[in-house]
């Protein structure tokens, strides 16, 4: 779902000395089958507790683990020259995670899976008002069958549009705007940065909902809370290892992999079938992505070849 502009930035000025197609298509893989476990104990551990609980100690446990980063680098770590945009990222992206973890419990997990695949595309269209991008007709082709996908998944007028599926479609608009932020951002701050505020801001601002549901866990809830954060960054890890070893446009495809296992294990833990329409929607989508992540791939290409 997710696009790292430092790789962007790394190829951009040539540095292609470490690609390994082969190994980032691994890596994705890896962010496929963990990101999928994550979204099973999110499910499974909301049977006692509330969502917004949930994503709190998912950011508690994030933030712990970045400690090592401040024992190592000490507080340089945060030094930034947009503290105020790092807030607000921060700020949006408490909100995604809210909806979207409260979304895993109350809507089928492959259906939320195919309609979090739209952040990308949301992420385009963004860019065009932003930053004034252009966008051809092809872009605006697949942008159109993103969404038409997404009329598939949802079936306006043939079955009720539930509060989860809502919840990921505005959840993936936040994260088209996060996207956005940390592609302006990593022009002047590095990912060990942007990361590292994300965590600071997310951790304190998640705890304010979750304090209205609030219910202490008992020691087995630990524990899957505590699973649940490592998955979440074991992940997160594997992503941006994916990034960085091979182009965004080679192992954008295989994040589709993470529809896949998210229905299996949807069926086989939670009785779950996705029918024909969730398949249907949700490839038209994921089509639309990585179309959209070729094209610009192509267009970069291009506009190095041209520059002097």
């Amino acid at each position: 779902m997710s696009t790292d502009p430092t790789h962007s930035t790394n190829q951009a000025n040539g540095n292609l000395t470490a690609m390994d197609p082969m190994k980032g298509i691994l890596w994705m893989l890896v962010y496929g089958l963990f990101i999928s476990m994550m979204h099973v104990t999110i499910r499974h551990v909301s049977a006692d507790m509330h969502p917004f609980e949930i994503a709190f100690f998912r950011n508690l446990f994030a933030l712990i683990a970045i400690g090592p980063w401040f024992i190592k680098l000490g507080w340089s770590v945060l030094k930034t020259d947009r503290p105020g945009m790092m807030i607000a990222r921060g700020g949006v992206n408490t909100l995604c995670m809210l909806g979207y973890f409260t979304a895993i419990t109350i809507a089928p997990l492959a259906e939320v899976t195919a309609l979090g695949f739209t952040a990308p595309i949301y992420t385009t269209l963004l860019a065009m008002l932003v930053f004034k991008e252009r966008i051809g007709l092809r872009r605006w082709l697949a942008i159109l069958s993103g969404f038409l996908g997404v009329f598939v998944v949802l079936r306006p007028g043939f079955q009720d549009i539930g509060t989860g599926q809502v919840l990921v479609l505005f959840s993936a608009m936040g994260w088209g705007i996060c996207m956005l932020m940390i592609k302006d951002m990593a022009r002047t701050n590095s990912s060990v940065t942007i990361t590292a505020w994300m965590s600071l801001v997310m951790a304190p601002l998640s705890l304010i909902p979750a304090l209205f549901y609030w219910t202490w866990p008992s020691w087995e809830q630990l524990g899957w809370l505590a699973l649940l954060g490592t998955l979440g960054g074991i992940g997160q890890m594997a992503m941006a290892q994916s990034l960085k070893v091979a182009p965004t446009h080679v192992v954008m495809p295989i994040d589709f992999s993470r529809l896949l296992i998210v229905a299996f294990f949807g069926f086989v833990f939670f009785g779950e079938v996705p029918d024909a329409y969730v398949w249907l929607g949700g490839i038209m989508i994921f089509a639309a992505t990585a179309f959209i992540a070729y094209r610009e791939h192509v267009l970069k290409q291009a506009n190095l070849r041209d520059t002097p």
